[in-house]
């Protein structure tokens, strides 16, 4: 299916606002920094992190579902969910390498959130770089083969006696902290921004899929 196409047929459903809400987001948009989450037990507060990822500009993020599986809570991300994508690696013993593979493919660089004696400061990291942080459950962090397969690792500095922060607010420092090496996050290509374009604009008009079918874009 054909983004442009898709544009075309469903651009006269979308308001004038919400096409200039979408054309100032898209501009903002940025693949050059991800997170994954492995084995959420709380999800709740990956709810919050997604909220504050989407507000941040980040389009994707990643879970790792070996044993627990993660599904948004609606009421906290506040619609969030609706702009990023959300990919999901379950139901397999090699989740945590597929996962890890699919990112290195594109070019990420996949660091764990650990206080390993090798772990850099997120701080000392290139920002330069495309990069995935991978974060584990709040109890026991990041499991032996994330540790293993991971390129590095990575940390907060802490200036108190607690080792460390709350998922959500651990996502947002890492990101600030990325982001503020940068003048800006590095931009979709074209082709990317116009393949969100055309998948926006499906969630948000009713019956889009429909009308695309009505129109002899999408095939039954």
């Amino acid at each position: 299916m054909n983004a442009q196409d898709v544009i075309d047929v469903l651009e006269e459903f979308v308001s004038e606002n919400k096409q200039t809400q979408i054309k100032r987001v898209l501009k903002q948009r940025t693949k050059h920094v991800t997170l994954v989450f492995e084995d959420i037990e709380k999800p709740h507060n990956v709810s919050a992190v997604l909220r504050t990822a989407e507000c941040m500009g980040i389009q994707d993020l990643h879970f790792i579902n070996n044993r627990n599986s993660y599904s948004v809570n609606p009421l906290i991300t506040q619609g969030a969910a609706k702009w990023v994508s959300l990919n999901h690696y379950e139901g397999k013993d090699n989740s945590v390498s597929s996962c890890f593979d699919s990112l290195r493919k594109e070019g990420y660089k996949v660091y764990a959130t650990s206080l390993h004696e090798t772990s850099r400061s997120i701080y000392d990291l290139d920002a330069n770089d495309k990069t995935a942080i991978v974060f584990g459950t709040e109890a026991d962090g990041i499991t032996k083969e994330v540790g293993e397969k991971a390129d590095g690792f990575v940390h907060i500095p802490m200036g108190g006696f607690t080792e460390s922060y709350n998922l959500s607010v651990s996502a947002a420092i890492c990101l600030t902290v990325l982001k503020s090496k940068l003048i800006e996050w590095p931009k979709l290509t074209e082709e990317e921004q116009l393949e969100l374009k055309a998948l926006w604009y499906r969630k948000i008009v009713r019956e889009a899929d429909l009308i695309l079918k009505t129109k002899g874009v999408l095939n039954e």
